[in-house]
């Protein structure tokens, strides 16, 4: 066997389980929507496809049988159960461009006899998958931007709030009912605002978006309270609640960032920064209010 036979049967025992455990998945996720849906038929026709490159990496290596990666498997439908069908297809899709640059660096391994289907792989890796990816788009995915709007706004907010309350009072249940009372006000406004945003042109409802804002923005508010009503000590009551505003953040913001095919780490960075830097401001700024005026604590 040739040096150049055997790079082949080893890249091709390493993505026959890949493409299998692909083919797996899908027909799996196929099973999750209801029989008559057209997102069904969407996810058999990739399985299908990958069904296909099995079979052309298989018959490289005959007698052996494919490998089927259940972390993938289970993890995939987690995000299916609890985040969406549309959210699982693209979190599967930001996994493709490394897929084709790998395939493209392969290229040379592959025998003359197989180039034509080898090129309709990749075409398929590149193409069709991401086409049929965006099919399967939910009704709530086109709110998306109104839900992130409304949690990011109460993450700096409400935690703001919360942090300027306790520099001014030293009272973690003040501190709380601060920011239930100005979430519930702001939830309000926000609402209003995304209400007229949607009314600019936007594919949707206005009320659902109003809605979506609003709900987001107010839950979010009660969340980040929460903490303050069940210890009086301000140092652990701030804390728990950060550590809430940065699982939050961290959840949404990579829900939405999948969603529109975007990175990560940067927007993530941003928003924490910003969370932070306006939770330490606004709690200086009460400390210094309530130095100013120390009678204030006695209201």
């Amino acid at each position: 066997m040739s040096r150049t036979d055997a790079a082949l049967q080893s890249v091709a025992r390493v993505r026959m389980s890949d493409e299998w455990s692909d083919f797996t998945l899908y027909e799996r996720l196929s099973k999750t929507v209801d029989s008559q849906s057209p997102f069904g038929e969407v996810l058999k026709e990739l399985s299908a496809t990958e069904h296909r490159h099995f079979e052309f990496w298989r018959k490289y290596v005959p007698g052996e049988e494919p490998k089927l990666a259940k972390l993938k498997l289970y993890w995939v439908l987690f995000l299916r159960r609890f985040f969406g069908l549309t959210f699982a297809t693209r979190y599967l899709d930001r996994h493709e461009a490394n897929v084709v640059q790998e395939y493209q660096g392969l290229a040379q391994l592959i025998p003359v006899s197989d180039k034509t289907a080898y090129d309709e792989m990749v075409a398929d890796e590149r193409d069709h998958e991401k086409a049929f990816a965006m099919k399967v788009e939910s009704s709530a995915v086109r709110y998306i931007s109104f839900v992130v709007l409304g949690l990011a706004d109460a993450l700096v907010e409400i935690s703001g709030i919360h942090a300027g309350w306790l520099g001014l009072f030293d009272k973690t249940e003040i501190a709380g009912l601060a920011g239930v009372i100005a979430g519930g006000a702001a939830s309000l406004a926000m609402a209003s605002a995304a209400f007229a945003q949607a009314k600019q042109g936007f594919q949707g409802s206005a009320r659902l978006s109003a809605v979506y804002t609003g709900v987001s923005y107010f839950i979010t508010a009660v969340l980040l309270a929460t903490p303050y009503f069940l210890t009086s000590n301000m140092l652990l009551a701030l804390s728990v609640s950060l550590t809430l505003a940065v699982v939050i953040l961290a959840v949404t913001t990579w829900y939405s960032i999948v969603i529109q095919q975007k990175r990560f780490l940067k927007d993530f960075v941003e928003i924490l920064a910003i969370l932070f830097a306006t939770t330490i401001i606004v709690f200086l700024l009460g400390a210094f209010v309530s130095a100013e005026f120390p009678g204030i604590k006695l209201l």
